[in-house]
């Protein structure tokens, strides 16, 4: 059976003081919550800020419900690129998984699938876990080029990888158009990509490695669409972008499995 995950991904928001304060209402929130009764099935992963992921960890050092994650990392080991975060740096703070190849680190930083590539061997050589988004954008789902841009994405970051590699990764599908946008991916369009990245997956790995990797929606998903959402039998989760950075919200999410 898959892990069910709920990932929060906070981007740049939240002081450290403001962060700290939505972790202890989260697990508040949790405490009486359904969820805990059957937690074994679920991983929940909070991805702050990297001046949170230290203090945010310690607050959650003997829960056995939350994970941390950074949202990225450099792409080279160490060295004199001032202003990057290594691998083994983020590894120090207690995180245990990292977001590689988010869309706006695509769109806005210009990151290419080979970096990509490099970054997923630094996070796996640290024996951290990769949480690999992949996504088209509007101009690209309208020209009906979207299934080879997400599979390009794929074979390009991902399949250099071994079969004991590719079993550690999570991948997450962002429909760049329905992020922020007033578009909305429907629950059958999830789905439709979840499988097909799950047969671009198995074509290469094998069916059992494939079924058994999760795959994450992350495109607007929120406390009114994700039980829907979840309901597809290829969606594992969610990448949750702003419902994630509200407590009461991102708790129902949790609870839409």
């Amino acid at each position: 059976m898959r892990t069910k995950i709920v990932a929060g991904n906070w981007k740049m928001n939240k002081t450290l003081e403001e962060g700290v304060l939505l972790v202890k209402e989260i697990k508040q929130l949790l405490v009486s919550s359904p969820f805990t009764q059957s937690a074994e099935k679920y991983n929940i992963i909070i991805a702050p800020p990297f001046i949170h992921l230290k203090a945010i960890n310690d607050l959650l050092i003997d829960d056995p419900f939350i994970s941390i994650a950074a949202q990225n990392c450099s792409s080279e080991e160490k060295g004199a690129y001032t202003g990057e975060v290594s691998a083994q740096m983020i590894k120090s703070t207690g995180a245990k998984y990292i977001i590689i190849g988010h869309s706006e680190r695509r769109n806005y930083f210009n990151e290419s699938n080979a970096m990509l590539a490099k970054k997923i061997n630094l996070v796996l050589s640290n024996n951290l876990l990769p949480i690999y988004c992949c996504g088209e954008r509007l101009e690209e789902r309208n020209t009906n080029i979207y299934f080879d841009v997400v599979k390009k994405q794929i074979n390009d970051g991902l399949f250099h990888l071994s079969s004991l590699e590719i079993s550690k990764v999570i991948i997450a599908y962002e429909p760049v158009w329905a992020i922020g946008t007033g578009l909305n991916a429907t629950p059958q369009q999830a789905q439709e990509m979840h499988k097909f990245i799950r047969k671009v997956v198995s074509d290469k790995f094998g069916e059992q490695i494939a079924n058994s990797i999760s795959i994450l929606y992350g495109g607007s998903c929120n406390a009114k669409n994700a039980k829907e959402l979840f309901a597809n039998p290829d969606v594992d989760g969610g990448l949750i972008g702003g419902a994630s950075l509200i407590a009461s919200d991102f708790v129902k999410i949790i609870q839409s499995f």
